[in-house]
């Protein structure tokens, strides 16, 4: 699926993450700013690519902002960012959750 327009979700608050999605060329391009991306960056970076390929969205720049979230809140930001970008927010994609 194409990116329709830039969309953010999360917070920049302690235990959240900040998901940035805008329209790419060059397939799934993330670029992480994390305080533990030396020791977790690969399972953030793994846990948004598959969310992303679950949407079917190929072509992206993803700017992520880590406070320390779970792996569950970096899912769930990453699916409402995906919703927004692709203008679906009245169409949740159920099989992705």
């Amino acid at each position: 699926m194409e990116i329709k327009k830039t969309a953010l979700a999360g917070t920049l608050e302690s235990s959240d993450i900040q998901i940035m999605l805008s329209k790419g060329t060059n397939g799934i391009q993330i670029d992480l700013d994390s305080e533990v991306a030396k020791s977790f960056g690969d399972d953030i970076r793994r846990v948004i690519t598959t969310v992303l390929t679950d949407f079917n969205i190929t072509d992206v720049n993803v700017k992520a902002v880590d406070k320390g979230a779970l792996d569950c809140v970096i899912k769930a930001r990453t699916i409402a960012a995906a919703q927004r970008a692709l203008d679906t927010v009245n169409e949740p994609a159920w099989e992705v959750l």
